[in-house]
């Protein structure tokens, strides 16, 4: 993945990447539409990227249709390994209720305490395999809509092609999460111009990733 580095600064090479950012910022306070307009907006970046144009998007809420279908997607997956973890974790709230009543038995306890924490290691875990998946799914549902991006099998088989590529891409995209959370030191508007600074991050290394794969497979 050449070049995968540059996403952290990419963005200011647009010399209207001030005004940019802060109407992405500004469109992310609003709840829910603000996010799937970000993440539209992030989508139509990648293709100016695809085009060779190192400039971001123009910023408005014109996005809102084409980042709904990467937000149910996302969404999709997220309640996945919610529900995974949920399974676990209702056991072990239902065991430390039933102790709490009558004659407490120590095995019971450890037991719940022992779910407690495997349902907190199933989601951390499944979080950070939804990040590091992301790079395959995001551009599986820009290629074949919702369909595309939950496609398992296909999702799978992208992030297994390259398992470096994988990891790179998955360690920048939580730089990216980083990044942007840097925002709330500042305050609240802070943590939604750099969430939207991280969003034009996520598309660099989305194409970097979609790059390093086609070389892969040319190779």
């Amino acid at each position: 993945m050449d070049r995968v580095g540059d996403a952290f600064v990419w963005p200011v090479r647009d010399p209207e990447w001030p005004g940019k950012l802060l109407i992405i910022a500004l469109t992310l306070l609003i709840p829910i539409v603000g996010a799937i307009n970000g993440l539209g907006w992030m989508l139509a970046t990648l293709d100016r990227l695809r085009a060779g144009e190192e400039r971001m998007a123009p910023a408005n809420l014109g996005y809102i249709g084409r980042g709904a279908q990467l937000f149910v997607v996302q969404l999709a997956y997220g309640l996945a390994v919610a529900a995974v973890a949920l399974v676990i974790y209702l056991p072990a709230v239902l065991l430390a209720v039933s102790q709490g009543h009558g004659e407490a038995s120590s095995g019971l306890i450890v037991l719940a305490l022992f779910l407690n924490v495997l349902a907190f290691g199933v989601a951390t875990i499944g979080s950070l395999a939804a990040t590091f998946a992301s790079p395959a799914f995001v551009l599986a549902t820009d290629n074949g809509g919702i369909a595309g991006g939950l496609n398992v099998r296909d999702v799978w088989h992208r992030s297994r092609a390259n398992l470096t590529n994988t990891l790179i891409a998955g360690l920048m995209l939580i730089a990216a999460s980083f990044v942007s959370s840097l925002g709330s030191i500042v305050c609240l508007v802070g943590i939604f111009f750099t969430a939207a600074y991280a969003l034009a991050m996520q598309a660099w290394v989305y194409r970097s990733f979609e790059l390093a794969a086609r070389n892969e497979s040319g190779a």
